[in-house]
């Protein structure tokens, strides 16, 4: 029954969207292309592995959890979602130390002898650690920790000679006073997986291809030709970033830039190009022998402005002797490309609509930092998503009662179905657009002086050192059911409430979607869109019920 009726209402949702819309469809590729981003949304820093005809795909997760999402896929362009290598608090404790856009950095993901490995940073929360699983579905192994590892962005090395290495960027942590700003050392030492000891001499492999690069990262070594071929991320994870490669006939170095260096940046475009920031790379070779790569980018919408996070690109890869020629003959990423000869495997398109049918959460949500206790159900209350009120909020470093997605369109719709009985104007709950705890959008059904109240709530400023929360509208509302949604349109966002998808009211005028950028906001993180419930630091056992979620590209 629920289902039936459900379709009923999201089929007014799509009428409304359709009705008030003048977004434009993004043409997907023909029978011989594919189309740019091939996994959308914040997920940056990947890396890739092939097994037998799959592949596999790891990003960063930052402050989010679980941490590190996994993707699948046949033919490098189709993706579908996997699941988390991090699932547990076991695995990954984030809390208030955490702060925006640390926690979970650059994973590297590899496979030797029957054995996945994903190692990663979490910042404030341990330092470099790996874990293991026999399948990557899991289940993966507690975290190994490895001492005297400083800095970031490691990879595991398995060398052909049967020694494994442990390969980071020191970020200024290691090794002599840096010799220019922000100089950055990669270095490589060998490390014994069964207890994660470093052991030997810590060797020093570039600081980048020229005498004043800038945070040298990312590092990841191949073996061509009896050569070792290095490539690294350069310029830093925006509008400078690059990919530069190094050569070297001993694993320990020393290594030499390339004169093709950079061998793959968009920085020489300028801001106006369709994308930018492209860099911290990593490759895979097909099963037919052919070489891809995959790339952060970012697209950039009305003045180079960043809402979605950086993004998975993919792009082809030749090598000329030792030397990868990124895209030959373009030399740069391509919206539109040709795709991998590979059999053409596309997954079963995702739902729009959550309807909360099942026992456990679609690999789709996301907690905002790791949650200690269980403040959410889905079996409470049957076809509901039952959400406690607690006292965190979403203006605090903290796991507030959050249960998000991300955004990965620039253009979309979302709409959420709340039951929500308000017993005093501490408690509210809703649906929330957010970028971190100074940047986002708040829709929340409250209490008010003389009854119900839908409250849109802005929060965020020009200056990111001082806070600042204004109340946007508030208009009275006498029920307590409630759809609330809003409608992107690049940087214009729009908020609606209604007794039913038949009714919406928007909430205000076109709200500034800048807020929701990380030009404003800084950081790394692309914006979250997600169910929401506080009691503002007080205690409480009231509760939230979220019907349903729909998220809707347009």
């Amino acid at each position: 029954m629920k289902k039936a009726k459900t379709s009923i209402v999201f089929l007014a949702v799509l009428l409304f969207i359709t009705a008030k819309s003048t977004f434009c469809q993004q043409k997907s590729g023909d029978s011989t292309t594919f189309m740019n981003p091939v996994i959308p949304g914040f997920y940056p820093d990947p890396s890739i592995i092939r097994v037998g005809d799959d592949y596999y795909l790891v990003n960063s997760s930052f402050e989010w959890f679980p941490g590190v999402p996994l993707h699948h896929s046949k033919d490098l362009v189709n993706w579908e979602s996997a699941g988390y290598i991090l699932t547990r608090p076991s695995q990954l404790m984030m809390d208030e130390k955490v702060k925006p856009s640390e926690g979970i950095w650059a994973p590297t993901i590899r496979y030797h002898n029957g054995t996945y490995y994903v190692i990663t940073t979490c910042q404030s929360c341990g330092g470099n650690f790996f874990v293991t699983a026999t399948d990557p579905s899991g289940p993966w192994s507690d975290p190994i920790f490895i001492q005297d590892a400083p800095g970031i962005d490691p990879e595991i090395y398995f060398d052909d000679d049967g020694k494994t290495y442990y390969v980071g960027c020191s970020q200024g942590k290691w090794g002599p006073p840096r010799r220019w700003p922000w100089e950055d050392r990669i270095y490589i030492q060998e490390i014994d997986l069964k207890n994660g000891r470093l052991s030997g001499e810590k060797h020093y492999l570039t600081s980048g291809h020229a005498t004043n690069a800038r945070w040298a990262e990312g590092p990841h070594i191949f073996k061509r030709n009896g050569k070792y071929i290095l490539l690294i991320g350069e310029g830093g994870t925006w509008e400078q970033h690059s990919v530069t490669a190094h050569i070297s006939d001993s694993i320990t170095g020393p290594f030499v830039p390339l004169h093709t260096n950079p061998v793959l940046t968009h920085r020489h475009l300028g801001n106006e190009v369709d994308i930018t920031t492209i860099g911290h790379t990593d490759l895979v070779e097909t099963q037919n022998g052919e070489w891809w790569a995959v790339m952060l980018g970012v697209r950039p919408v009305e003045g180079n402005f960043r809402n979605l996070g950086r993004e998975t690109f993919l792009t082809p890869v030749k090598w000329e002797g030792t030397t990868p020629v990124f895209n030959p003959g373009v030399g740069r990423v391509l919206m539109s490309d040709r795709r991998p000869d590979l059999p053409w495997s596309p997954f079963p398109e995702a739902e729009a609509t959550d309807e909360f049918n099942d026992t456990l959460l679609q690999l789709q949500w996301n907690f905002l930092r790791t949650p200690v206790e269980k403040w959410y159900s889905l079996t409470e209350n049957p076809g509901w998503l039952t959400i406690n009120l607690r006292p965190e909020n979403t203006r605090e470093i903290a796991n507030p009662s959050l249960i998000a997605r991300r955004q990965q369109h620039h253009k979309c719709s979302v709409f959420t179905k709340l039951k929500f009985n308000p017993e005093s104007i501490n408690e509210v709950a809703g649906l929330v657009a957010f970028q971190n705890d100074r940047y986002h959008y708040r829709l929340e059904l409250t209490k008010g002086q003389s009854g119900n109240v839908i409250n849109l709530w802005k929060v965020g400023s020009a200056d990111r050192n001082i806070p600042s929360e204004t109340l946007v509208e508030s208009v009275p509302y006498i029920d307590n059911e409630v759809v609330l949604g809003l409608k992107a349109c690049n940087m214009d966002y729009e908020f609606f409430y209604g007794k039913d998808s038949l009714s919406m009211v928007r909430v205000a005028n076109v709200q500034d979607g800048r807020l929701l950028t990380s030009n404003m906001a800084g950081g790394f993180i692309g914006t979250f869109i997600g169910m929401y419930a506080s009691s503002n630091g007080t205690v409480s056992r009231n509760k939230a019920y979220f019907d349903w979620f729909t998220y809707e590209p347009e």
